[in-house]
């Protein structure tokens, strides 16, 4: 399909509002990243699992613990590995990639596995587990599931089903009892979760949670001021802390109020236009991308671009700073996606799932 086609397509797909940016989905880019998700969704090895034992019957393999998402190295991974799935094969119906994305998909998400899976996440010594990095994916992954208009998606919503609400019900089980929020550049983020949870209101319509997430985002960071972004990143970032804090409150507050917020969350973003030198926020160099954590920097490179982006588009059209935004953006979108490669499984079983979710403006309204 020519590169313009696959863009008018997912733009038409969409269904809700959302465009694609204007640099277009390049031919054979969606393939790609299915490609790597469908490497691994299904591989068991190597595989880090974080697993509380209670005694010898817990020791046992991935497959057998978490059956539907055992593959990807974690269990994260294997979530967002059949979200990319689902969001492609939804975008790209006929996209060569697609028959094999659904195979993957019905392989998976059986009621039995998701049976086995619920039984999993409830067992002693879990109430934290995956929280909130894994959880909020797996309510991504709902999402994504109830916005496909499809007799097979239908069925594997219906079995997620019980998983999606257990899911729910532990995170607003939780922020009640979260005294401060959670500001570092990786898995327990806070700010990153929160805007992954808020994509799945916007389907489920659950009041509650929406309520909750506002509440609490409002108490975590609306008194925030003069963000040390000059100190990011840490060096296995990838997530920003401040840039998904404003991810977060730009979805959550009218445009000229979360203008005034970023005011004085982010002073120092420049007013006066673009350049192609960013002096404000360089992209992340990765030196070894065979590391497993020195790799999460390209990861930053892409949380980042959508982050940007984000931010931009929650302030008023005629705001000074929305040129610096998305030039920078530009640039770590660049960074990004050069590295979402297959070269190293370090980076592979996770970069496609970033990378689409920036692609697709997933977190755009």
């Amino acid at each position: 399909m020519h590169t313009t086609a696959i863009t008018l397509a997912i733009a038409l797909l969409l269904g809700s509002g959302l465009t694609v940016n204007a640099q277009p989905l390049a031919q054979g880019t969606g393939q790609r990243f299915a490609s790597l998700a469908l490497d691994c969704v299904h591989r068991e090895y190597p595989n880090k699992i974080s697993h509380v034992l209670s005694d010898d019957s817990d020791v046992r393999p991935p497959r057998e613990l978490t059956p539907a998402f055992f593959g990807c190295y974690d269990w994260h991974s294997a979530v967002h590995g059949h979200w990319l799935l689902a969001r492609l094969a939804r975008l790209m119906p006929n996209v060569a990639f697609s028959p094999a994305a659904r195979k993957a998909l019905s392989q998976s998400l059986t009621v039995k596995n998701l049976e086995i899976e619920l039984e999993y996440l409830k067992g002693i010594g879990r109430v934290s587990f995956e929280r909130p990095y894994g959880l909020a994916w797996l309510l991504q992954l709902a999402a994504e599931l109830r916005e496909w208009q499809d007799p097979d998606a239908v069925k594997w919503q219906t079995a997620l089903a019980p998983l999606e609400q257990e899911v729910a019900q532990r995170v607003k089980d939780w922020l009640p009892k979260l005294t401060y929020p959670i500001r570092v550049g990786e898995h327990s983020q806070t700010a990153f979760a929160f805007g992954l949870i808020l994509d799945w209101v916007r389907v489920s319509d659950d009041t509650e949670m929406r309520r909750l997430i506002n509440s609490r985002a409002k108490q975590y960071y609306g008194q925030d001021r003069n963000c040390p972004i000059s100190y990011e990143p840490s060096g296995q970032d990838f997530l920003s802390p401040c840039l998904a804090e404003a991810d977060l409150m730009r979805r959550i507050h009218p445009e000229h109020t979360f203008a005034t917020w970023l005011d004085n969350f982010l002073p120092a973003i420049p007013r006066n236009g673009t350049t192609n030198e960013i002096p404000w926020l360089k992209p992340a160099v990765v030196t070894d991308p065979s590391d497993g954590k020195l790799v999460h920097l390209d990861g930053l490179n892409l949380s980042r671009a959508w982050m940007l982006e984000g931010i931009a588009t929650g302030l008023p059209p005629d705001d000074g700073r929305q040129a610096i935004l998305k030039e920078t953006a530009r640039h770590h979108r660049e960074a990004g996606l050069a590295s979402v490669t297959g070269e190293h499984y370090a980076g592979s079983h996770w970069l496609a799932s970033f990378a689409t979710y920036l692609i697709t403006e997933r977190g755009l309204q």
